[in-house]
């Protein structure tokens, strides 16, 4: 069995922006890592977008929007970033990002195969695909296992979960400048449910139908809504260039304490996702840089962890919307339609003092999360 001092099992994008963390610390370069995964990285598979002030990853921004809009039934309203942009990150860029810096180091490989079981015995980690099996002394996963959050009812589970068009119309509808952050104007039917737009031009976009909610959708009923917004936006005549479909846990199930003195879970196995929000991008950017911070001091990972008062915060929104799926559109309007806008933005990130916290949630709908806090407090 061939060995690695670390091995990455799933290679998504915690995996890739960790790797790129430990490269661009230039303290692994005596270090053996394996990438590994069933997928290639060899196409478009989804999409990242994130709001930011600064100039992350600018040389693979394929769009940024400086305005924003939301709307619900009763009002909409234009939300200035300024000083965030909204941005938004191809996936096939990024992963070829990674690859041509991977090129550049001996110690790094990245094998296409699937992971079947991994396990830390007395004195290493191995790892079994469906054609061999490694050793190494650390191992990173990225595979998210369900039945550990589904298994237990301390920490609810919601789902994120969205099909996603990129179209091209004959009509001129789309406003290239700004993008659509959340529309709750359609139909809620008793869950969270809003369309979010990505215009690339006034003729592109990237239209996705998402649910913040127990239970998926059969596929027919998120493309019926997309088509019934594609109606009411006036395009008759145009063209589905591609698809994408997506699910990300929202959760505060406490990860980290599966992780064991060499094995790491990371990414949406690692509840790296934003609980409260199920953005990803920025979130892992964080993650991944205090991970490479600490294995640089630190051996044992059950030491890996960090729970402050945005842990909590996420965990009473969760408790709120598992318990009143309906009221998503009521939370988001409170923030919005009376908030600044880059306050909240900052909030959402997890950047807020706590008086800067205190003016946020007084925008949220009070006697929900109250209960929520009490219960959980008691």
């Amino acid at each position: 069995m061939k060995r690695y001092d670390y091995i990455f099992t799933g290679s998504g994008l915690s995996a890739f922006m960790t790797v790129y963390e430990m490269i661009l610390s230039n303290n692994f370069n005596d270090k053996t890592i394996l990438l590994l995964d069933e997928n290639a990285k060899k196409t478009n598979d989804r999409t990242w977008c994130f709001w930011d002030q600064s100039n992350l990853f600018d040389d693979i921004i394929f769009k940024k929007w400086e305005t924003a809009l939301y709307a619900d039934k009763n009002f909409s309203k234009n939300l200035e970033l300024q000083p965030y942009q909204y941005k938004m990150i191809q996936g096939l860029d990024f992963y070829n990002l990674v690859f041509n810096l991977i090129s550049k180091y001996e110690n790094i490989h990245f094998i296409n195969q699937e992971v079947i079981s991994y396990e830390e015995l007395k004195n290493q980690c191995v790892v079994k695909t469906e054609t061999e099996n490694y050793t190494c002394s650390k191992i990173f996963n990225s595979i998210y296992n369900p039945k550990l959050v589904k298994s237990q009812t301390k920490y609810p589970l919601l789902q994120q979960h969205f099909i996603g068009w990129f179209i091209k119309s004959k009509e001129a509808v789309f406003n290239p400048h700004q993008a659509t952050f959340m529309d709750f104007s359609v139909e809620q039917k008793g869950n969270t449910r809003f369309m979010y737009v990505l215009p690339t031009s006034q003729t592109e976009a990237l239209l996705e139908y998402t649910l913040f909610s127990k239970d998926l959708l059969q596929r027919e009923e998120y493309e019926t809504e997309i088509k019934n917004y594609i109606v009411r936006l006036g395009i008759k005549n145009y063209e589905l260039v591609e698809k994408e479909r997506g699910n990300i846990p929202m959760t505060s199930y406490k990860f980290w304490e599966n992780n064991t003195k060499n094995i790491v879970n990371i990414g949406s196995a690692g509840g790296w996702t934003k609980a409260s929000t199920g953005f990803t991008f920025k979130n892992v950017t964080k993650k991944s840089k205090e991970l490479v911070s600490f294995i640089q001091t630190e051996k044992d990972f059950t030491k890996f962890h960090k729970k402050g008062k945005f842990w909590f915060y996420d965990l009473l929104f969760i408790d709120v919307l598992y318990k009143n799926n309906e009221l998503g559109s009521k939370v988001f309007s409170g923030l919005f339609k009376k908030g600044n806008p880059t306050l909240i933005f900052k909030f959402l990130d997890g950047e807020t003092s706590f008086l800067e916290d205190i003016k946020v949630m007084l925008k949220c709908p009070t006697i929900p999360f109250a209960k929520a806090f009490f219960k959980r407090i008691f």
